[in-house]
């Protein structure tokens, strides 16, 4: 328990001006960053490039993507189709069987 809280604030420390807007860490060694968009950015168009990195540890093998409490079937990077208006976009990291393991990360968004 304790060494995961000792991973938790030395990953937050080096975190620091580099640009991460959200991330979460488990038990399992798996991590989930996203890279971009930063936290309320303001986007252009209907679309948005979602970039993360997942470190996979021993049961994350890839991502699911909310936004707005919607699952995004078929997400390949990049969230299209957005209404003007605030979004939340979340990634979770998945197993190969698809569940959710508990590692997530949430940026909002404003589109013009």
């Amino acid at each position: 328990m304790i060494r995961g809280v000792v991973v938790v604030v030395l990953l937050s420390l080096l975190s620091l001006g580099t640009g991460v807007t959200g991330w979460t860490a488990d038990d399992q060694g798996s991590r989930l960053t996203i890279v971009s968009p930063a936290q309320g950015a303001v986007i252009k168009g209907d679309s948005v490039e979602v970039r993360y990195r997942l470190s996979k540890g021993t049961e994350a093998t890839h991502i699911h993507c909310y936004v707005d409490g919607e699952y995004q079937k078929g997400f390949k990077g990049v969230v299209k189709g957005l209404a003007r208006g605030s979004h939340e976009i979340k990634l979770v990291a998945a197993s190969h069987d698809h569940d959710a393991l508990g590692v997530e990360a949430v940026v909002s968004i404003e589109v013009e």
